[in-house]
């Protein structure tokens, strides 16, 4: 556990330096909203197309990845679902806790994944995203449909996720890859330039946008979604790949991405569609400063 720890720390000690910079104002508060703009658009995406288009994937299992994310996500929404009543949440209230317990930071995966297996896993956790994003926003959106009755929006949200950049990124990558075109040298040595930015400019504005005043009135929705994610998810994940008999490698990629916080898009999403906005931002809040516990502690005990 130590030794995940050791090298998860400066995942973490880059949120805390996001966290502090725009608490201080450094470089100014007009930095923070660009450079997060910047990276979603342009340099995560490179990133993605430069490491899924040049990598080696031939054996690499794509069908058991894809079965084992969508046996985790289902999976958390029964869950979610099962507790919704119990807990006596709000239509708006449930779509936030739904979406805290069961969305992914993809920088916080991405960058744990880099420190602990090396920049080639890399190629293979945008598999992984490449499954994960487009399903999960599926899942939210049907959330919010059944919910919250918001059709009109729902259209507009399909459609932004038709020009989801992660998602063209991937499947773009993928593409190269499996056509053989791969990524020119002369073209691949500037993305590889652009994308190494790419995850401490992501996680200098995830630290960035945490919002410890929304934590001031937390409700027990934030906790049970904390819980859910943070740590049944990685449990969840752990059953399903000792059971499909995956690689040790395999299992630990997947594993990272089931034990990080939510991510903060929900917010984006809560906002737009009418879910509690102001749960959503305690939940990532919450997720986020919890996960610095949580993360090395479940990714020690079950690698």
């Amino acid at each position: 556990m130590l030794s995940v720890l050791s090298a998860l720390w400066p995942v973490f000690a880059i949120l805390m330096l996001g966290f502090i910079a725009r608490r201080i104002g450094f470089p100014g508060n007009g930095f923070w909203e660009p450079a997060e703009k910047l990276t979603y658009f342009v340099l995560f995406p490179v990133l993605l197309v430069n490491k899924l288009g040049s990598a080696d994937i031939t054996g690499v299992s794509i069908v058991d990845i894809a079965v084992a994310i969508i046996l985790l996500l289902l999976i958390g929404t029964a869950i979610c679902f099962a507790l919704r009543y119990w807990m006596g949440l709000s239509a708006g209230g449930f779509t936030s806790f739904y979406q805290g317990s069961v969305r992914f930071n993809t920088y916080v995966g991405l960058a744990s994944v880099s420190t602990l297996y090396g920049s080639e896993a890399v190629a293979l956790s945008a598999v992984v995203i490449a499954f994960m994003i487009p399903l999960l926003n599926v899942l939210s959106i049907i959330v919010f449909s059944t919910q919250l009755g918001h059709k009109q929006g729902v259209k507009g949200v399909v459609l932004a996720l038709l020009k989801n950049p992660l998602i063209i990124s991937c499947m773009l990558g993928i593409i190269l890859n499996v056509s053989s075109i791969g990524v020119p040298s002369p073209i691949g040595s500037v993305l590889s330039l652009l994308g190494s930015m790419a995850l401490p400019l992501g996680l200098l504005a995830v630290g960035a946008g945490l919002n410890l005043q929304a934590l001031r009135a937390v409700q027990s929705a934030v906790w049970i979604s904390s819980l859910i994610k943070l740590i049944v998810f990685p449990l969840v994940m752990f059953g399903i790949c000792f059971f499909m008999e995956l690689s040790s490698f395999t299992t630990g990629l997947l594993l990272v991405f089931a034990a990080v916080p939510t991510a903060p898009s929900a917010f984006i999403l809560a906002r737009q569609l009418g879910g509690d906005a102001e749960m959503m931002a305690a939940i990532i809040t919450g997720q986020v400063v919890l996960s610095i516990l949580t993360l090395p502690i479940m990714l020690g005990i079950l690698s």
